[in-house]
């Protein structure tokens, strides 16, 4: 609210490209807002309510043509919101706040009113959305994994107060902060695409040392990748297994572990050569593979487990 001028803030600045905005109408800002909803106008088309933007601030380096694309709206630029489902109301919401060519995009718990199989279809979209655009981002969200999907810089806010501030991986890995704890707990490596191999219908993405394979992919080779890895996925070794299915043994280091509140389990963190994994064990599993800090463990991963999203 602040950012967007709703709101007055005391004793703090709001600042956009080295300019004060906190004295700026909020009208004048250049800022997007997509709220939870997708508050379309239920009398337009969805390409009256994209152009809508555009008839107050007119053509900008936002062009029509490139967000239809990039959202993947094209067939639906007739039809009328009450025809939509959750997920493309907000597509076209997301589409009409990036045509007033804002200079922020500020993004209010967006998915919030999805179920998850429509929270699952639009977060691609928003990746794409902040690897093309150039345009920063604020994004709002209670969803853990929302913010590892999405993130790359992350403020922690509890009580109203700053707990933690800085790049995901410094965050999430600060297992005393507790977001790494919650459900849907993921480890994120960065890498690229290095190489397609269509007899085995898999792809290679070379995350700093390592080779993690994955679902073949369309995406083309070099293209900068972010592979999510759900620590309840992950199944910890000591030695190199023989004779499963599992097609990816990554080699990484235990940086911290905490007993979860179930008492029964314990979340074990580890720095791995493209970033920052996590396990989820039982306290006995943690204890019979002697896991302290500093040991050095097997991360074993089913290509099947890994969300793959454009950086």
């Amino acid at each position: 609210m602040t950012l967007a001028g709703l709101l007055r803030p005391k004793g703090a600045q709001v600042v956009l490209d080295g300019e004060p905005l906190h004295s700026v109408p909020p009208e004048q800002r250049g800022v997007g807002y997509v709220f939870q909803d997708g508050r379309l106008f239920p009398h337009m088309s969805v390409a009256d309510n994209l152009r809508y933007g555009l008839r107050r601030v007119g053509a900008g380096p936002i062009r029509f043509d490139d967000v239809v694309h990039l959202l993947g709206i094209r067939a639906l630029l007739e039809r009328r919101p009450r025809t939509l489902s959750g997920g493309e109301r907000q597509r076209v919401a997301i589409g009409r706040a990036l045509l007033a060519q804002p200079r922020l995009l500020l993004m209010d718990e967006p998915l919030s009113a999805l179920d998850q199989p429509r929270r699952d279809e639009i977060i691609p979209y928003l990746a794409r959305l902040r690897g093309r655009l150039g345009i920063p981002i604020v994004y709002a969200s209670h969803a853990v994994d929302e913010v590892m999907r999405l993130a790359d810089t992350l403020v922690l806010v509890e009580g109203g107060r700053v707990a933690r501030a800085g790049a995901l991986g410094d965050v999430v890995s600060d297992l005393s902060c507790g977001l790494a704890s919650r459900e849907g707990a993921a480890g994120v490596l960065r890498g690229h695409v290095a190489a397609h191999d269509d007899r085995r219908r898999l792809t290679s993405v070379a995350c700093g040392t390592d080779l993690v394979l994955v679902p073949l992919l369309a995406a083309r080779e070099g293209s900068a990748v972010r592979l999510l890895v759900p620590a309840r996925e992950v199944i910890l070794a000591l030695e190199a297994p023989r004779g499963i299915s599992v097609n990816n043994c990554i080699p990484a280091v235990v940086t911290d572990g905490v007993e979860e509140a179930s008492g029964h389990s314990a979340l074990i963190g580890m720095e791995a050569a493209g970033g920052q994994l996590f396990a989820r064990i039982t306290l006995d599993a943690a204890s019979r593979l002697g896991l302290a800090p500093g040991r050095q463990v097997l991360a074993l991963i089913k290509a099947m487990s890994v969300e793959l999203l454009e950086e």
